[in-house]
């Protein structure tokens, strides 16, 4: 793999080979070194990226579309335009393209059903994902974004797996089920 771009800003994410990653909100990793990587969402969403050929992939987590950026603002991965530009980059700096690459969108839900509060976060970020899958060319392989429940997210680096964990909120415990997602 060819890295001939700058270092990664420090919300990209790095992993020892075979490590079990964790992201958080605002949080990317993109690589072939982890075994899985894995976030939890409500109203946030990842776009997972995989390479069938090399293997290598990666996720974002982002809280919020955009934002209206500074001259001197470094990139904040919390925003949904700055982490899949980073994300971009990184599958540059690979030597691949973007339309190579088997691409998921999870997330986007409201997380305050019947609140009267409708400030649409979920809504504009599943728009923002969208946007940003078919501006940079990526292959959409599944969605399932929206609706009122959380999910966690597990991308399997060795084969490219979505596991998808949708789960139904209560007031102390989520439950939910696995599926594996298969490609379109």
């Amino acid at each position: 793999m060819n890295t001939r771009t700058a270092r990664p800003p420090h919300w990209c994410v790095s992993a020892q080979p075979g490590q079990a990653l964790m992201l958080l909100p605002g949080e990317l990793y993109f690589g072939g070194a982890a075994s899985t990587v894995r976030t939890l969402l409500g109203s946030c969403v990842s776009i997972t990226v995989w390479h069938p050929r090399l293997q290598v992939g990666g996720m974002c987590h982002y809280l919020l579309p955009s934002r209206r950026r500074g001259p001197g603002d470094a990139s904040d991965g919390r925003f949904g335009d700055e982490a899949m530009q980073a994300m971009v980059e990184q599958i540059h700096a690979a030597g691949t393209e973007p339309r190579q690459y088997q691409a998921h969108l999870h997330g986007g839900a409201d997380t305050m059903p019947g609140s009267g509060a409708h400030f649409s976060i979920g809504e504009r970020n599943i728009e923002q994902g969208w946007s940003l899958l078919d501006r940079h060319g990526f292959s959409v392989a599944s969605v399932d974004v929206g609706e009122d429940m959380p999910r966690t997210v597990t991308l399997r680096l060795c084969d490219g797996q979505v596991a998808l964990r949708r789960c139904v909120a209560s007031r102390d415990v989520a439950v939910g089920r696995v599926e594996f997602l298969q490609e379109n």
